[in-house]
């Protein structure tokens, strides 16, 4: 009897020291996990595909990012979901534990780049700016490749919509031009089936080339269904629409920051000092303001307006009014 005491008490003991030693082994593993890693900045992690998670962790050991010991394995053996890590480029942040790392990498939560095309600029501004793009996989030909794909065989210009897009490293540029090009298939058909129907406008295309010019000459938003009222006054008229984007354009790389009573003179098809109507095409990427400008503009009679140099404008009825405003805001400054 005093034996079979003895031993309970022995595997009592035992046990009290197992449950003791899994106890400290969980607060271990529990206190890994939840160890942040050694950083001061935020930095960049790529995985490479077939990354074994044994060997990253001992590298980012040897940096001096985090520890590599036996808790790795046992962590890995509770939560075997954390070594299914996924390729491709990550961030990791100060602060941020070992667990939380492991599980942005097996969810795939890869760092998004964004990639801001502005209104009112063309598509060989553009393409300056997505061959700067960090990490983005970008062909020369980028916009032409999109038209193609969409069987559009017009000009490229004015047929992107300008927002701001994410991307993941390595992603194409194509994929995030798509998104645009069909995002303004989707705003100009919206601005053209709400447009006044009175509007001496034949197609969408003409709209959207509208729209572009409005872009170009004003960026307060106050200003824009004047801005749209003058030139479909104008074009109601039969008058020519004498703006100087549309000069400027024409104008192409020959464009230094002035417009001279020579460059007024020449006949481009942009030239709309010396056509008749609309440019053959937009001049740059309107926004939703001035797509919605130019299918609605104010319910005034002004015909010309002219710049104050301060990015507002003064808006005229008559050419009287109209050269007493360039007197004031415009000779006076040369």
């Amino acid at each position: 009897m005093k034996f079979l005491l003895g031993l309970l008490a022995t595997l009592m003991t035992l046990a009290l020291i197992a449950a003791g030693g899994a106890y400290w082994g969980l607060k271990q593993l529990d206190a890994y996990a939840a160890a942040p890693l050694i950083l001061e900045t935020p930095r960049q992690l790529e995985i490479k595909p077939g990354t074994n998670v044994r060997h990253l962790i001992r590298q980012l050991a040897e940096q001096g990012i985090t520890e590599n010991d036996w808790r790795i394995k046992a962590l890995l053996k509770l939560h075997p979901e954390l070594a299914q890590i996924r390729a491709g480029l990550y961030e990791m942040v100060p602060g941020e534990t070992l667990a939380g790392l492991l599980e942005q990498l097996s969810q795939g939560k890869v760092m998004q780049f964004p990639l801001t095309l502005v209104e009112g600029r063309t598509i060989a501004q553009w393409q300056t700016e997505l061959a700067q793009a960090p990490h983005l996989n970008h062909d020369v030909d980028a916009f032409a490749a999109v038209m193609a794909e969409q069987g559009d065989t017009g000009l490229a210009e004015g047929r992107f919509y300008p927002d701001t897009y994410h991307y993941e490293a390595g992603q194409r540029a194509t994929e995030l031009l798509t998104q645009s090009y069909l995002r303004m298939q989707q705003e100009l058909a919206a601005a053209w089936e709400g447009r006044d129907k009175t509007l001496p406008l034949k197609t969408p295309y003409e709209l959207l080339t509208l729209a572009s010019i409005i872009e170009k000459e004003t960026a307060k938003p106050e200003e824009r269904g004047w801005v749209a009222a003058v030139f479909v006054n104008r074009l109601r008229k039969g008058m020519r629409l004498q703006t100087d984007p549309t000069v400027i354009y024409g104008m192409g790389e020959r464009y230094q920051g002035n417009i001279t009573k020579k460059d007024l003179r020449e006949l481009t098809p942009y030239n709309t000092y010396r056509i008749d109507g609309l440019p053959p095409s937009p001049i740059a990427a309107p926004s939703r303001a001035s797509l919605q400008a130019a299918a609605n503009p104010a319910d005034v009679d002004y015909l010309y307006f002219v710049s104050r140099n301060d990015g507002s404008h003064v808006f005229s009825r008559t050419l009287a009014e109209h050269n007493r405003a360039v007197n004031e805001f415009q000779r006076k400054q040369k």
